[in-house]
């Protein structure tokens, strides 16, 4: 290219396009491509036409010289040009025209991105050639801008006189002629500019925001801990900046995106978007519904006060949940029947519904359970219960504990009596006994008692275990005892468990019997003495003192010995009669004579005259009864098995009413009557 001039060359379609053209030296012996612009502007949507001359020998190398192939091309591949003719970019848009070495490239319809350098190319059957550096093509748009409150038409095109403009209002025509354009813009108004002469490439309208759409990616139900994004666009020429909010109050971001990375649920609301350019702005709202899990649930107990036992009280649980949650309420892990709207009712609550709740909320997007809330039914003390430490036998001197409880809330207070005597109050309701006697023994209960009423425990029946006191003895008859009477003995002492008694006689190592009672039928003479008792138990025994009784001396035989007696006595008297009336008539006569007549001659129907003493021995066999023993219980063990017999005599005295002989006053009674009786076992 030798030397360069400015001129305005018209285009295809009557379109003016500004051309910079270059002219060069022509030869017809030389290689060479000659353009005739190096640089050319074009206005969007236009069409263009590129020119150039080419030259080469007409022989080469010895050779005629043809030419083969003549094309355009901007870019190339794997080295070699692409004719843009078979470039997808243009398809439908690029004519070349060759004729008498003079090649011309059009493109229609240009397009921003058509702006490049261009370069011709030619192919002989020889060699190669392609002019560079081509021509560089821009393609511009017309623009109204506003950098004040004035619209101006422009474009980056440099042109060569004062062209004429024509402005455009909602495309319509208004006047002016300039590039500049003054009126009160509305933001409904678009405004556009053209070349007079070429309306039919206007610039492109220039306009504030129309109400601007949202999209919501993904754009089906939002889940908890998903990533989400908004976007906002909007048509509005020059293009519009765009700015989120949340709830008309936060500045979120100022980009047409809005990205929540991990979405909450308390992202959840409304977000606006707003759309402003110069002309200016426009908003809208989208609503963002966020699926979550249940929260946390709360309970709630209605009343809040204290909860007395018998009144209504309604447990409620509420958790955050997207959709709403389902509510199951648990007692200590047993599900209990729900209430409307996740709410469970006591109608009249008892002590027995105290304890721990508590309440699952469950969706399709998971479950949570709430915190455990402690019901605390207040109410008046149930019945005590009684208890005795140690529960086995309580044996006196021992250390015993008498404890009462009651189920009662708040805890009661406790009082123990004994048989309605108040007892002074132990630790925690209990009573102490450090050393329990007999005298403790009894029926006592305890008193449970708070605010709300008052209740009484059973009788319990305290039974103190002890060995036997000191035994006491009594005599029946307590007058003076006669031989033959019956007495009795009675043995009492207190013990727990009862006694059991035997009976001892003073000196001697056997027991006389057993039991309490002590019966003697037939008293004699030998049952005078000191007797004593021994009451015993498990727990250990005691001994009485020494009781003394004495009979009269009046002696009665049994009946089986008296009337033997009493019919020798009444012959002794007969034959003793007798014998003193024989003595008074024969006093004259010697005593031998006598007695001898006498013992030869008995009167009739008289017994034969004793002159001797008369004794009557009499045994009694051991089928005669013994004296009578009543025993109540068993007998001990016999301290002493051997007995010695006792000889024991009765004498029977009787008196005449006739003088006695005289030389028997020293001399035994003739009439008198001895009885041995020998006991024999």
């Amino acid at each position: 290219m030798r030397g360069a001039a400015m001129s305005l060359t018209a285009a295809a379609s009557g379109l003016v396009v500004f051309l910079l053209s270059v002219s060069g030296v022509q030869g017809q012996d030389v290689w060479g491509v000659t353009y005739s612009s190096t640089e050319i502007c074009a206005v969007k949507g236009s069409t263009v036409e590129i020119n150039c001359r080419y030259t080469y020998p007409s022989r080469w190398r010895g050779g005629v010289n043809t030419v083969e192939k003549t094309f355009w091309f901007t870019k190339q591949k794997d080295g070699e040009p692409v004719d843009l003719r078979t470039d997808s970019e243009y398809a439908g848009r690029v004519e070349t025209l060759c004729k008498n070495n003079i090649c011309t490239l059009r493109i229609r319809n240009l397009r921003e991105s058509d702006s490049a350098q261009y370069r011709f190319r030619f192919k002989t059957n020889q060699e190669g050639f392609e002019g560079s550096p081509g021509v560089t093509l821009s393609v511009t748009d017309l623009q109204v801008t506003s950098p004040s409150n004035r619209l101006y038409c422009q474009s980056r095109c440099p042109y060569s006189s004062n062209p004429s403009y024509i402005w455009y209002k909602n495309q319509e025509i208004i006047q002016g002629q300039t590039s500049d354009y003054t009126e009160h813009q509305n933001n409904g108004d678009s405004y556009s500019c053209a070349l007079r002469g070429h309306e039919d490439f206007p610039s492109p309208p220039m306009y504030a925001p129309k109400l601007p759409s949202v999209s919501v990616s993904p754009s089906a139900e939002i889940e908890e801990g998903s990533s989400v994004t908004l976007t906002c666009s909007s048509d509005a020429n020059p293009a519009a900046k765009y700015t989120w909010y949340k709830e008309n109050q936060k500045l979120l971001i100022e980009k047409p995106q809005l990205v929540l990375s991990s979405i909450r649920s308390s992202d959840s609301g409304q977000y606006y978007c707003t759309a402003e350019n110069k002309l200016g702005k426009r908003s809208t709202n989208i609503s963002i519904d966020v699926k979550y899990a249940p929260k946390l649930p709360s309970v709630s107990v209605s009343p809040s006060a204290e909860i007395e036992e018998g009144s209504s009280v309604t447990l409620t649980c509420s958790s955050d949940a997207n959709p709403a949650a389902n509510y199951t309420w648990y007692k200590e892990n047993q599900t209990l029947p729900l209430g409307r709207e996740g709410s469970y009712h006591f109608t009249s609550i008892s002590s027995e519904d105290r304890g721990i709740y508590y309440c699952k909320s469950e969706n399709q997007y998971g479950v949570n359970k709430s915190l455990f809330q402690h019901i605390n039914v207040q109410y008046a003390p149930k019945l005590p219960s009684v208890s005795v430490s140690p529960s086995a036998e309580i044996e006196e001197g021992s250390s015993v504990t008498l404890t009462c409880s009651s189920d009662a809330n708040p805890a009661a207070n406790y009082t123990w009596y004994k048989e309605n005597q108040t007892l002074p109050l132990g630790r925690e309701g209990s009573y102490h006994f450090t050393s329990i006697s007999s005298e403790d023994r009894g029926n006592y209960y305890c008193k449970s008692e708070n605010q709300y009423g008052v209740n009484k425990s059973l009788s319990q029946n305290i039974n103190v275990q002890y060995a036997p006191k000191l035994p006491s003895v009594s005599v029946s008859p307590s007058a003076e005892i006669e031989e033959g009477s019956s007495v009795t003995l009675t043995c009492s002492s207190d013990a727990n468990p009862a006694a059991n008694y035997t009976w001892y006689k003073e000196n001697e190592d056997s027991s006389k019997a057993s039991g309490q009672i002590f019966n003697i039928t037939d008293f004699r003479a030998e049952h005078s003495g000191s007797y004593s008792c021994e009451a015993q138990n498990k727990l250990g025994r005691s001994n009485s003192t020494l009781h003394k009784i004495c009979g009269t001396a009046s002696w009665k035989l049994p009946a089986a010995v008296t009337i033997p007696v009493v019919l020798l006595a009444v012959i002794s008297l007969s034959v003793f009669l007798w014998i003193s009336r024989r003595k008074s008539a024969s006093r004259d006569s010697s005593e031998p004579a006598e007695r001898a007549d006498n013992r030869e001659e008995p009167l009739p129907d008289q017994p034969e005259e004793q002159g001797d003493l008369q004794y009557a021995t009499i045994h009694f066999s051991n089928s005669r009864a013994e004296p009578l023993y009543s025993n109540m219980r068993s007998a001990q063990p016999l301290r002493h098995t051997e007995q010695q017999e006792v000889p024991e005599y009765a004498a029977v005295k009787l008196k005449s009413a006739a003088p006695r002989p005289r030389g028997q006053d020293s001399a035994e009674d003739p009439a008198a009557l001895y009885s041995t009786v020998n006991k024999s076992h």
